[in-house]
């Protein structure tokens, strides 16, 4: 098991405005791999009250169960690496989660044998580092709908979003107010519920 505190700011853009971006910064299709994350909650939603989430996330073959919640810097993550079939198991529900995140979970009040797979979202992603920290260029699939983003990850909140918002400032992005990806997510899967 790993922790780490995440901090990173992240917007989303049109589709003129990242192809500008990725001109700008020389990227094309070749730097862009595809990465799968697989989310899980329990059904009345209890993590996602929290403020915290739950994925696993293939990423070139390797498989990370990754819980993040909030901390006064940023994000908390807790990783715990698994392998596919232990993957497999757990978005059919025919394993338990590993220890050390059952633990995690409970320390936030939601128990594993509560949770179910809601769904997976894949996202082409390309990396690069920039000024103090890495700018992530993101387009995601989920459901029937796909997005356009970027994300700049630093070790130093204050720097980090300075060189962003001057990032935005210089290619005249407007800065939009960005919900993380499984919020869209689920966003996403509430609209399409509410319509049926």
């Amino acid at each position: 098991m790993k922790q780490e505190i995440e901090i990173e700011f992240k917007n989303l853009v049109n589709k003129s405005e990242f192809k500008k971006l990725l001109a700008y910064f020389q990227l094309t299709d070749r730097d862009f791999i595809m990465q799968e994350n697989h989310y899980f909650d329990t059904n009345d939603f209890q993590l996602k009250s929290a403020g915290a989430a739950l994925r696993i996330r293939n990423k070139n073959g390797k498989f990370v169960l990754t819980l993040k919640q909030p901390h006064e810097n940023g994000l908390l993550e807790t990783h715990v690496e698994i392998t596919e079939p232990q993957a497999q198991e757990l978005m059919t529900e025919k394993e338990n989660f590993p220890t050390e995140m059952a633990v995690a979970l409970q320390q936030l009040g939601v128990s594993s044998a509560d949770l179910t797979y809601f769904g997976t979202l894949q996202t082409y992603r390309a990396e690069i580092e920039y000024k103090s920290g890495l700018l992530v260029f993101d387009h995601s699939f989920y459901l029937d709908t796909d997005d356009v983003e970027i994300e700049y990850e630093v070790q130093d909140q204050k720097q980090g979003l300075l060189a962003f918002e001057n990032l935005l400032q210089d290619f005249e992005i407007p800065k939009r107010n960005t919900a993380n990806k499984i919020k869209r997510f689920y966003d996403r899967k509430y609209q399409l519920l509410s319509e049926e």
